[in-house]
């Protein structure tokens, strides 16, 4: 394992593991994490150890399956990467080059795994004051179920720039990711994340961003494919006015784990947050998992943030876990809140529709993608739109096969 040459001294001197086995000492005594706040960090996978299952961040997810990404890749890559326009490709960035690691910090195991194991970074950067009118397609191709890779990867908004990034996982693999995201004065990124992987890839990723003053970030995360798919938003709000708009959408099917633990940290005045994660599930073992976190800090006056999560089980033996947390560090706020449902089809809604000469299978057809289009159609890409609609379409036609 290649130990990385600029990792911050303040975590190369965290040893403590991660809730419960997680320890803080406050006024000489230890005691465990409680909050995603309080969670170490270390750019070194030993200071983590293995996840057993019982860890507050892992104990939904099937960690003897995730095993393979809790050790480094070594030689080769089991993925190939393709960029849609070169123009914005910079060189990699290696340990210690800027801005890797400017604002990314490992807060497991994985991601710990994945700074190592990247010798080598693609840095995709927008301009300051450029406005990118085409969205950039990062094509990630897996080479084989067996393949291991760790990635990282640098996505940098220039001030006053405004692009979409498509980040496209498809084919199989192993894969360890970090995605790390500058939003940089006034700039307005959008950032999808699309996991359409084949039913036996492993994944994990830990997308990290900071959202400078008056700038915008709308991250968006669809998953459909892969066995386990586990990728977890952490976005910081540093700047004052600055606004995260983070959707999530998900289609588990039988035997399938798809997972997202998201953390909105408003650190400036004046920020906004809107968190909306849908999903739904469908055969034997199908699971889906999103947990949380919002904090808003001390400093974060005038904060205005708000989340949710709906997931629609569609079958008997599917099951959706929904964890929302919220943290209120100020009381000069203008709103926040939280929801979390989860519930079969809505017998109003077909009665409805049924009541209108539809029958019964199209009524549920017609349900289930008014519920998933919401997300969708907020992507902003027209032919990733189609795409998306579509294979929701095939998911439909399964389930009532």
């Amino acid at each position: 394992m290649t130990a990385p040459t600029a990792a911050p001294a303040e975590a190369q001197d965290t040893h403590a593991h991660i809730d419960p086995a997680a320890q803080l000492v406050a006024a000489g005594k230890v005691v465990p994490v409680q909050t995603r706040s309080e969670r170490p960090h270390s750019f070194d996978p030993a200071d983590f150890g293995a996840p057993t299952g019982r860890e507050v961040n892992w104990k939904h997810t099937p960690v003897a399956q995730l095993a393979p990404l809790f050790e480094p890749a070594g030689s080769g890559s089991g993925i190939a990467v393709e960029v849609s326009d070169e123009a914005y490709v910079r060189p990699a960035l290696r340990f210690g080059d800027a801005p890797r690691g400017e604002i990314f910090r490992p807060e497991d195991v994985v991601s710990a795994v994945a700074w190592q194991g990247a010798a080598e970074a693609l840095h995709l950067a927008i301009p300051a004051d450029e406005e990118v009118a085409e969205p950039i397609f990062v094509q990630l191709t897996g080479q084989g179920a067996a393949l291991r890779a760790d990635q990282h990867l640098v996505i940098e908004a220039g001030t006053n720039s405004s692009a979409t990034v498509v980040l496209r996982h498809t084919g199989s693999a192993q894969l360890a990711q970090n995605v790390e995201i500058l939003v940089r004065d006034g700039a307005r990124l959008t950032l999808v994340t699309v996991q359409q992987w084949q039913d036996d890839a492993l994944h994990s990723a830990s997308h990290q961003a900071r959202i400078d003053r008056d700038a915008h970030l709308t991250h968006i995360v669809v998953s459909f494919g892969g066995g386990v798919v586990r990728v977890n938003p952490n976005v910081e709000l540093a700047g004052s006015g600055s606004e995260a708009r983070l959707y999530g959408l998900s289609y588990a099917d039988a035997g399938q784990h798809l997972e997202s633990q998201v953390y909105l940290h408003h650190k400036g005045a004046h920020t906004v947050g809107d968190v909306l994660y849908k999903g739904a599930l469908q055969g034997e073992g199908a699971h889906s998992v999103w947990i949380g976190d919002v904090l808003i800090g001390p400093g974060a006056t005038g904060t205005d943030s708000y989340e949710a999560n709906r997931n629609l089980v569609l079958t008997e033996g599917a099951r959706a876990d929904s964890i929302p947390n919220l943290e209120i560090e100020t009381g000069d706020i203008l709103g926040a809140g939280h929801a979390s449902a989860t519930g079969r089809f809505d017998d109003e809604q077909l009665f409805y529709l049924q009541a209108r000469g539809i029958t019964e299978e199209e009524a549920r057809r017609l349900v289930v993608l008014g519920f998933l289009s919401d997300i969708v159609q907020r992507l902003g890409v027209p032919s990733l739109e189609e795409e998306l609609l579509a294979a929701i379409e095939l998911e439909l036609q399964a389930v009532n096969a």
